[in-house]
């Protein structure tokens, strides 16, 4: 782990990664918190990002809910479907480590789950399954673990801080009707 200096110091952390053949490589990544969630015409738009830089992944309506309702610590009526994942995972003694956002190909991101679990015999096990981007960034602001993406995708995305500095200059924010709409859950 190493931390660079001034005021847009980042943290750079470094996480084994196995290969196909199950040796170990290791793989830069930089932490990165949710900035915001806009809705689009086609879904929602999450920025991401840190003092040096901000991306975005797009996501449907219904996961860009979700994480604005994380966020916000807004309670439901009913469990949606990241609140009951969430459930399951703490039954069974399991909580969200980290997530990474490892790779980015014909613009789609993948990214990487990676659930610590212990059982009643306080038997660890660490667990790391493939899964969209979205649902781990849900599954990440619910928890409250940390976001990292790998230095390979940080450095081919493009810097949408001037961007998100724009939309909260002009005062856009998520609108309150959308994430209603999508609270609502049919028996």
């Amino acid at each position: 782990m190493s931390r660079g200096s001034g005021k847009n110091a980042r943290l750079r952390l470094v996480f084994p990664k196995r290969t196909a053949y199950g040796s170990r490589v290791n793989k830069t990544v930089i932490e990165v918190q949710v900035r915001a969630v806009l809705p689009t015409s086609g879904g929602c738009a999450v920025f991401l990002g840190n003092n040096d830089k901000v991306f975005i992944i797009y996501v449907d309506q219904t996961v860009g809910s979700a994480i604005t309702m994380f966020m916000r610590d807004v309670s439901k009526e009913r469990p949606l479907t990241h609140d009951l994942m969430g459930h399951l995972m703490t039954a069974l003694g399991a909580h969200v480590e980290r997530v990474i956002i490892n790779d980015l190909k014909n613009a789609t991101y993948f990214a990487r789950i990676i659930i610590r679990a212990e059982n009643e015999l306080q038997q660890k096990k660490i667990v790391e399954l493939d899964a969209r981007p979205s649902d781990c960034i849900a599954m990440a602001v619910q928890q409250k673990a940390p976001i990292y993406v790998s230095q390979e995708v940080w450095d081919e995305v493009d810097d949408m801080s001037d961007v998100l500095r724009k939309m909260e200059e002009e005062g856009l924010k998520p609108d309150p009707e959308t994430e209603s709409e999508s609270s609502e859950e049919e028996d």
